[in-house]
């Protein structure tokens, strides 16, 4: 197969045989960032172009800033995998999926070169404004899979991203080193609130009031998108905090 790119800013397009039509979505309404976690970046080509590898996603951005289309956006390319957002459980045909490579927290999570975060930025306000994508629809592959993933991870620019207009962003609320916050095995209402808040958002967690595993995995997840100064999967004030102004930033059809 091949196809003309949906956007100016490609290099290359390296066309995917790992597709299918969208269920159910005329257009995406999600913009969803992962790292590759692979040590190279044509590997990481090689391996999403490769039918026996059954994954793919729309766009691969290598550390130079070189964007690769593999999979036209009008398609479901298959990069989210079991994952939920709001509700919604059939990510990938309600999403554009952007690779960008970096060898993963298994492989030495280096930081993202200045180069390769000027070509995030541009092809996500380019995939924004065509699609119409809003801001608090801009997520992390950890977002909608907190239990399986941490990609992109804690040290991903977001808050670059938030300054060209790209994402639903706030300041963190610095936290204190005194306020180790509450873990697994608590439980109480505190935990049911930030449960109820962190559901009100998107993620996929229940209100039940027991910091469980799951829960766990959740807020690492938000902190890791939101509050990257400390990755420790606690419920502290900071993270509250954050949290609140997070949801008081939203659209007032989005916060009810």
């Amino acid at each position: 197969m091949t196809f003309e790119p949906d956007s100016p800013l490609v290099s290359e397009v390296r066309a995917s045989p790992n597709h299918e039509r969208r269920r159910g979505y005329e257009r995406p309404s999600i913009l969803l960032l992962h790292y590759t976690g692979v040590p190279t970046a044509r590997g990481a080509l090689d391996w999403l172009v490769n039918p026996q590898s059954k994954v793919s996603a729309h766009y691969v951005i290598d550390e130079a800033g070189r964007i690769f289309q593999l999979v036209p956006e009008s398609l479901r390319a298959w990069h989210a995998g079991l994952s939920r957002w709001a509700g919604e459980t059939d990510i990938n045909s309600a999403s554009i999926g952007i690779e960008i490579h970096n060898p993963g927290h298994d492989g030495g999570y280096p930081d993202f070169p200045d180069a390769q975060m000027e070509a995030v930025v541009a092809l996500c306000r380019d995939i924004i404004a065509r699609h119409g994508i809003r801001p608090e629809r801009v997520l992390a592959h950890s977002d909608v899979a907190p239990v399986r993933k941490k990609d992109p991870g804690e040290k991903f620019d977001w808050a670059r991203l938030a300054r060209a207009g790209i994402g639903h962003w706030v300041e963190p609320e610095p936290f204190s080193s005194r306020d180790r916050g509450i873990g697994m095995g608590y439980g109480g209402p505190l935990v049911v609130e930030v449960q109820e808040m962190l559901a009100r958002y998107g993620y996929d967690v229940e209100p039940t009031g027991d910091f469980e595993e799951k829960t766990e995995f959740v807020v690492t997840a938000f902190q890791r998108h939101f509050r990257q100064a400390r990755v420790d999967g606690r419920i502290d004030q900071s993270t509250i905090t954050t949290l609140e102004r997070l949801l008081a930033a939203l659209p007032a059809n989005q916060a009810a």
